[in-house]
């Protein structure tokens, strides 16, 4: 029998979602070289071979999502599991609004929009980092990846090309960005439906569905729209009333609004 793969987040703790760093660097801003300082073997930079970039990847398929934890669910998704079905939700963009996407480089976005987590780990909003330091982290992890690492694979070209990606997807501004953040949080609303029915009704996530009033293009509220009926069908089959969102706590929505903006924001999840 193969033994079960070691997570990198595993086993969930009081201190979920929060780095640690050796005592030496607790007072020290933190650098994508506070995590690679704890490997015990650490990927070799500035080389012309894409190894060591594809082992640091690796981390993102065992470490797990966040948020789920915090109810729970010590083996759900993991961050690769949550960006592959991205990418295909993608690639099925209705026709009107396809017909004005780049759609390879939505799916590109899609690929590589939390690539820095596997650096900087799945920060929540409810994990007591700013979003301005988050940002600043995954900046730096994502230099670290597409440079140091990247950098001479190549002659760079695709870590350049990830850089941009990754750049764009913050920025938010074109359609593609829009399109993404959006079917960031369409996927968390899927996974969250999943989550309940899995639980046949003994798991209430309705926190999560919050993200759906940031919901911004009308083909991807379609979607989430759908989403939400199946969701009340669900509950009214199981004789109970789920949480919607609305019940989250005056703190816990300023958390919220400060990663996802106050209202249609294209801030992403």
């Amino acid at each position: 029998m193969v033994e079960q793969a070691l997570q990198t987040n595993d086993p969930p703790g009081p201190t979920s979602g929060i780095l640690s760093q050796p005592p030496s660097a607790q007072t020290a801003p933190w650098t994508p070289h506070t995590v690679l300082s704890t490997l015990p073997d650490p990927p070799a930079p500035h080389t012309s071979s894409p190894l060591p970039f594809l082992h640091v990847l690796s981390r993102l398929k065992t470490t797990k999502r966040e948020g789920w934890r915090r109810f729970g669910i010590a083996h759900g998704e993991s961050i690769a599991d949550h960006m592959y079905r991205m990418s295909i939700l993608t690639m099925l963009a209705p026709a009107p609004l396809a017909s004005g996407l780049n759609i390879p480089r939505c799916t590109q976005m899609a690929l590589v929009h939390d690539m820095a987590e596997s650096l900087v780990g799945d920060i929540t909003p409810v994990d007591g980092v700013l979003k301005v330091e988050k940002s600043r982290r995954e900046t730096a992890t994502m230099s670290y990846l597409c440079g140091d690492l990247l950098g001479k694979v190549g002659g760079g070209v695709a870590g350049e090309e990830m850089r941009a990606v990754w750049q764009e997807y913050e920025d938010g501004e074109t359609l593609e960005a829009r399109f993404v953040h959006d079917v960031d949080k369409m996927e968390l609303l899927l996974q969250m439906m999943e989550y309940e029915r899995a639980a046949q009704g003994t798991l209430d996530l309705g926190e999560f569905a919050w993200v759906a009033t940031r919901i911004e293009l009308p083909e991807v509220r379609a979607w989430c729209e759908e989403l939400l009926k199946e969701r009340d069908e669900f509950w009214r089959g199981v004789g109970r009333t789920p949480g919607g969102g609305q019940e989250v706590g005056a703190e816990k929505e300023a958390q919220h609004v400060e990663y996802y903006g106050n209202g249609n924001a294209t801030n992403g999840a």
